[in-house]
């Protein structure tokens, strides 16, 4: 009934096949999902909050059967009351299981549906039913990459991998809230539930290490033959448009010193 069922809901919902795959070699791709002991925690969460619903709505029932009732017979007789006291049982009865069932598919189609991506040169993340998530940085932009794992998930020997980038410019200063991010052009991205996390951040750190010595500005200049420093001749018609640019570096540095420290 699950297949059917699922193959109705990703109909309905329109939620897209498996996405592409990210800029990079192909040969390099990483294709891997959120662990199964990933699913057994959701499971596990969902179970106990099911059981205390269904608790709460077994207690709440009977203080307002055992308030209501004699009103009832009062009124309308023994059997009558009776017959609807069964009517309104098998009706909660019934919406608890429509709720615990379509619960479960939400919960295990957010488990199934979850998509990462990584290759030589950038990583894809895609999550979500209702609302579908999709998030690509490219390694060039990456500035953070770490682990995090709570006593929860170390039971289970799961973990999240939590990757930082920034959205065009290099890293001014750490923000410290989300709007901070935000304003800074910050993104962050997780590979939930892994049982992998330090075998791919290892490779992402070596692949992010690649990219940022492969000539991108990263290199150190060659020693002059005089031995004078790193010393490079400009030409004189460059010298407006450098400044220029420097200029307005600084501008930007200090706007972004005052929204942080703000």
């Amino acid at each position: 009934m699950y297949d059917w069922m699922k193959k109705i809901v990703l109909k309905f919902l329109k939620v897209p096949p498996e996405p592409d795959d990210p800029m990079g070699d192909v040969r390099s791709l990483l294709v891997f999902r959120a662990s199964y002991n990933f699913f057994r925690y959701r499971f596990y969460v969902w179970l106990v909050k099911n059981i205390f619903g269904l608790m709460s709505a077994v207690i709440i029932g009977a203080i307002a059967g055992y308030e209501y009732y004699p009103h009832i017979v009062k009124k309308f007789g023994h059997t009558t009351a009776l017959w609807a006291m069964l009517v309104i049982v098998a009706l909660v009865v019934l919406y608890s299981l429509f709720q615990t069932f379509f619960s479960y598919m939400a919960m295990r189609l957010d488990y199934e549906l979850r998509w990462y991506k990584v290759s030589d040169r950038s990583l894809r993340i895609r999550e979500g039913v209702g609302t579908v998530r999709e998030m690509t940085m490219t390694f060039a932009n990456i500035q953070n990459i770490e682990i995090v794992q709570g006593p929860i998930q170390r039971f289970f020997k799961i973990a999240d991998l939590k990757v930082e980038s920034a959205g065009g410019g290099g890293l001014l200063a750490a923000p410290q809230t989300r709007n901070m991010q935000e304003i800074m052009g910050f993104h962050i991205a997780y590979f939930r539930g892994i049982d992998n996390a330090e075998e791919i951040r290892d490779i992402m750190r070596t692949r992010l290490e690649k990219i940022k010595t492969s000539g991108l500005g990263h290199e150190p200049l060659p020693e002059s033959p005089e031995g004078t420093g790193n010393i490079v001749e400009i030409p004189p018609e460059l010298l407006p448009g450098l400044q220029a640019i420097r200029n307005e570096a600084a501008k930007l540095h200090l706007a972004a010193t005052s929204l942080v420290r703000g």
